[in-house]
């Protein structure tokens, strides 16, 4: 049961004969304590320790002006809410004028009718209360909203937490189509990447990878759908509408690719294996809102734009930014454009036309454009051809069938590869040097030479065996005229 809460009066006044007429005509009132303040100039640090619910004030005393201890009450933080009743022996306008303008709430002339003072003391008691407790009940809500904001906002958007908190309705299962623009990034060649780390190695990699992005994405304006393992789905245009949600997809792929370089830079200093990240990008129409149960339930998107996303995503190798051509419509027309491929998505009965994007902002006016960095693509013919076998990758599992082969060109960062059984393209494949303990993963991309039993194989990791012997095999040979 809630207690009632105590009403504390603070009599200040030079003559302590008044303040024993007063609390005389208080003492019967069970739930009020009472406190006499003879000098006014011990007034103001003596109601910040008794904490008053209201004050009652002489206007004449020695050593200081009634009318400015009003003004101190009211200059202190402790006190500057607190009721205040000016006492005085004067019925003058003009001094209740004074009084009101420096503060004062209220204003008896000396002495009341006890009734009429028990009934002022308790009228402003109980606002003032009233008004702590509405005050502690706000501060309160504000704790529990900076609790829910310093966990949920980990997991989801700023954004999402302000609807939730924002909304009676926030938490309602349900949803709305919704024109939006989904990114999908991931560390190219992870699998590999993480079998020779300890786990909190794996874990630190992550981590550092995340933190980075996770900033850029939402200096964005992007809400972070998913997290999965080492990739992460985005949503650009909900639950925050923007017109341009294409343009800041876009502008936040960039900028995530022109961030791995540091991040690459901090984890060779802390020991880790460097990175590379493929992105994804595509616009189009989604079911967005609150998903799952009533125990359980997330703010998400869904339909095929969601899926094509990941499709794109999928076909992309470290470094590159592969967007719809939906996406490259809606995001404007300063995009650099490396690239236009068609490629085969799951589940797409289509081929499906794919931009690699390699800037923004060029030829525009304003801000200055970002670029992608250019990539070592200078092939090299090997004077001698390396023997290899390969097997295709799906998801995390190579395929049992091994196939054999020659790489006959090497790059900084693609090879040729003869062979009798080409893979398709945009297959992830598995490659072994026969002469070397060293492996390399890729991604088979379109093949242009005049030969047809081959690929080329754009790297998404490569082991320091293989590397090495990829180094010295090129310095020898003269570049492919």
């Amino acid at each position: 049961m809630k207690s009632t809460p105590r009403l504390r009066v603070l009599v200040i006044d030079d003559q302590p004969i008044v303040a024993a007429a007063l609390r005389k005509m208080l003492a019967a009132e069970p739930d009020l304590d009472f406190l006499y303040c003879g000098d006014p100039l011990q007034a103001v640090r003596t109601a910040i320790e008794f904490e008053p619910t209201v004050i009652l004030q002489d206007l004449i005393m020695p050593g200081i002006d009634g009318l400015t201890l009003v003004e101190a009450f009211r200059a202190e933080a402790a006190t500057r809410l607190v009721p205040l009743v000016v006492l005085s022996s004067k019925e003058d306008p003009e001094i209740k004028v004074a009084a009101f303008a420096r503060g004062a709430n209220d204003y008896l002339v000396k002495l009341p009718h006890e009734k009429e003072l028990v009934a002022r003391v308790r009228y402003h008691s109980t606002a003032y209360v009233r008004l702590l407790e509405r005050d502690r009940a706000f501060a309160e809500v504000e704790r529990q909203n900076r609790f829910i904001r310093s966990v949920f906002g980990r997991y989801v958007s700023d954004e999402i937490v302000d609807d939730l908190l924002e909304r009676a309705d926030g938490l309602t299962l349900g949803g709305e189509r919704r024109l939006v623009t989904v990114l999908m990034a991931d560390i190219r060649g992870f699998t590999p990447l993480s079998e020779g780390l300890l786990p909190e190695q794996v874990v630190a990699l992550l981590n550092g990878f995340l933190e980075t992005m996770t900033d850029i994405i939402m200096g964005h304006g992007g809400t972070i759908d998913e997290i999965l393992g080492d990739a992460v789905l985005v949503i650009f245009g909900a639950p925050v509408r923007h017109a341009d949600h294409a343009r800041r997809a876009v502008s936040c792929a960039i900028d995530m690719q022109l961030a791995v370089p540091a991040i690459n830079r901090r984890h060779v200093a802390a020991g880790l294996p460097a990175i590379e990240m493929g992105v994804g990008v595509h616009t189009g129409e989604v079911v967005a809102g609150n998903i799952g149960s009533r125990r359980r339930a997330k703010y998400g998107v869904v339909g095929s734009p969601v899926n094509l996303t990941a499709r794109i995503e999928s076909t992309t190798v470290g470094g590159q930014i592969l967007i719809s051509a939906a996406t490259a419509a809606a995001a404007g027309t300063d995009l650099r454009i490396d690239a236009t491929l068609q490629i085969r998505a799951k589940g797409f009965a289509e081929p499906v036309t794919v931009h690699e994007l390699g800037g923004i902002g060029i030829g525009g006016v304003g801000a200055l454009p970002r670029t992608l960095p250019e990539r070592d693509m200078t092939m090299v013919e090997l004077s001698a051809p390396i023997a290899i076998s390969y097997a295709m990758v799906d998801g995390k599992q190579v395929s049992d069938g091994r196939y054999v082969g020659w790489l006959v060109r090497v790059s900084g960062c693609e090879a040729d590869v003869l062979c009798d059984r080409p893979p398709r393209v945009f297959t992830d494949v598995r490659l072994q040097l026969s002469d070397a303990a060293g492996t390399i993963y890729g991604k088979v991309m379109p093949w242009t030479h005049r030969s047809k039993l081959g690929f080329r194989l754009r790297f998404t990791a490569v082991d320091a065996p293989a590397a090495d012997q990829l180094a010295t095999a090129r310095a020898a040979p003269a570049p492919v005229t």
